[in-house]
């Protein structure tokens, strides 16, 4: 047997065509700690004491530094998970986000993403794929609520 990289697949192969409404990805859970903080200000550049300075946190009443809310978004990525993988080349682009922030994320919470599949709209040759990105933590409250919108190639036009 010839080994062809194209057909090393992580999961089976799916179509905008196979995908359902209500159909759930669920992502890695991750906790959160000081070291993922630390990585996420570098990164962003967000020098807000409120993400970093546990004295200004607890003199507004908070028991710690912030997660930033961007940090928390970015839990969300459908390529932490197997939806980009299952869809392969179908995959045309991520085209829009939106994020409702519900509840503080502190280092040490435990958050559980996951994408459900809400609206499909199927066009001429491409499908719009719009999905709930839901962010839950350890305590089963929804920390982050919002949408993610990808762009597939229909069937045929592969």
């Amino acid at each position: 047997m010839n080994f062809d990289p194209a057909r090393h697949r992580v999961v089976p192969q799916r179509r905008f065509e196979d995908l359902k409404i209500g159909e759930q990805f669920a992502l890695p859970s991750r906790t959160l700690t000081n070291a993922n903080f630390s990585a996420f200000q570098t990164v962003s550049c967000d020098n807000h004491p409120i993400h970093y300075d546990q004295h200004y946190c607890q003199a507004r009443g908070l028991k710690s530094p912030l997660a930033h809310g961007l940090q928390v978004l970015s839990f969300t990525a459908a390529g932490a998970g197997l939806f980009p993988h299952m869809i392969g080349d179908s995959l045309l682009g991520f085209v829009e986000v939106q994020a409702k922030f519900l509840k503080a994320v502190y280092a040490d919470d435990t958050l559980y993403p996951a994408l459900t599949v809400l609206e499909l709209k199927p066009q001429r040759t491409t499908g719009v794929v719009t999905m709930q990105a839901t962010v839950h933590n350890q305590h089963r409250e929804m920390v982050l609520e919002g949408r993610h919108t990808y762009l597939l190639r229909l069937a045929g036009h592969i």
